[in-house]
């Protein structure tokens, strides 16, 4: 594990505001025997739940779910709700750059079609996900951030323009807004698909870690504490959470980074009015450890920071601080509204910086689908798709930038990742009111 072991405790569930709000959640029993299957998926989140989904409804598939807790339990139910365009650590000039503009067009592609897999998910399968206002806002954290905002384009709005659009802030330099995405209750999601899943003949067993994963002559035989699952196929779809053990060639290929929300007791219009920001549009600023956040539905206000390196108590409320510090300078008009719930999960990064959906080298039958760089709302729900149907045969449905096998990390991970924290914010520098 490359944290502490309470950040991998399955039976502990994060003291969130969509746990709060999303009581009803079905209890999914441990796997129990022998049982066989098709094609066994090990993660119940939005890649893993998609896969099956596609499987059923596409191939007619036998499919069985393995999940170390249950359903929404990981990321996929405490990320910040961001329905939007993303998946990999590099924008369209940099994928032009690196490989090429059409890989970069297709890569294009591909994040629209996310979006719209989930509009489709929630639509189809009649999930009420609570979708508030469509549309992203990028704002500039620096002055020479707005300046290159300005010579890329788009629909840029200063900070007058902010203002008078109900997007106004104590920091930002300008903002680029995209209509791509909406927000939404990320648990809800995730618990719907899994409902879909479920009513569609998938197999869901929960509290059913995979300890081991054993190659036989017709497949994959998967164990459990409490049964084992023989299947042809195997996708792993456990993302920030994956066991690098499972498989071995995993091990050093992913880095999990902590990612922290924080939510306000609802805010009261005086509020939101003295400071001009009334929108229920996502938005997120440009810095590496960025801070990503929305007004809900309800009118809490949801602020998310990367960043931390410990899940240790202390360690935790440490940096607990420093983000409602930030959150505070940003929105000095919402001072007064007290935090009401705090958590936080693992985001998953690859030194490709991008996503990855195919075959585990050197072991036939056994695919992963991992790596969505905190965008995974979206991105994770159709590469799950896009892997269910490489994973029966039509290998080019993943997008190209995500074929590329990620390569090992070398350096010591957890020092490595101090070090380029400390430095990313030593070049970066403090958030500062705007002059």
């Amino acid at each position: 594990m490359f944290y502490e072991p309470q950040a991998y405790e399955a039976r502990r569930w994060p003291e969130s505001y969509w746990r709060a709000t999303c009581p009803s959640l079905p209890a999914h029993p441990p796997l129990a025997g022998r049982v066989k299957a098709d094609v066994a998926i090990i993660g119940a989140g939005y890649a893993g739940l998609n896969a099956a989904l596609e499987l059923v409804e596409r191939y007619g598939a036998r499919v069985v779910v393995l999940e170390a807790a249950q359903p929404g339990w990981g990321a996929s139910g405490r990320n910040g709700g961001f329905c939007c365009l993303g998946g990999a650590m590099m924008d369209g000039p940099d994928i032009a750059r690196a490989h090429g503009a059409d890989l970069a067009a297709e890569w294009a592609r591909f994040e629209q079609d996310a979006i719209a897999r989930v509009a489709d998910n929630l639509a189809r399968y009649r999930i009420d996900a609570q979708v508030s206002e469509p549309g992203e806002l990028r704002l500039a954290a620096s002055a020479r951030d707005w300046a290159r905002m300005q010579r890329e384009g788009g629909r840029l709005l200063d900070p007058a323009r902010l203002r008078a659009e109900g997007l106004n802030t104590a920091v930002y330099h300008g903002g680029a807004l995209t209509e791509a995405g909406f927000g939404l209750h990320p648990l809800a999601y995730v618990t719907g698909l899994a409902r879909a899943a479920q009513a569609a003949g998938v197999v869901i067993q929960g509290d059913s870690r995979v300890i081991r994963a054993e190659p036989v002559t017709e497949g994959w035989v998967l164990r459990t504490a409490s049964g084992s699952l023989h299947a042809r196929r195997v996708l792993i779809a456990t993302n920030g959470y994956s066991d690098e053990r499972l498989p071995r060639w995993l091990a050093r290929r992913i880095l999990p980074v902590i990612s922290n929300i924080m939510i306000t007791r609802p805010l009261t219009g005086a509020e939101r009015d003295a400071q001009g920001w009334t929108r229920h549009l996502m938005a997120y600023d440009t810095r590496r450890l960025l801070h990503y956040f929305r007004l809900l539905p309800d009118n809490r206000f949801l602020f998310g920071a990367r960043g931390g390196v410990s899940f240790r108590p202390a360690q935790v409320a440490q940096f607990a601080r420093r983000a409602r510090a930030a959150f505070e300078m940003i929105f000095p008009a919402f001072r007064a509204a007290e935090t009401e719930y705090a958590w936080n999960g693992l985001v998953c990064l690859t030194a490709s910086r991008a996503p990855y959906i195919g075959p585990v080298p050197g072991a036939g039958g056994l695919w992963l689908a991992l790596g969505w760089h905190g965008n995974g709302v979206a991105a994770a729900s159709e590469g799950g798709r896009r892997a269910a149907r490489a994973l029966m045969g039509d290998e080019s449905a993943p997008p190209r930038l995500t074929r590329r096998p990620p390569p090992r990390l070398w350096l010591p991970r957890k020092p490595a990742l101090r070090v380029g924290m400390a430095l990313v914010s030593l070049l970066e520098g403090p958030l500062r009111p705007r002059e």
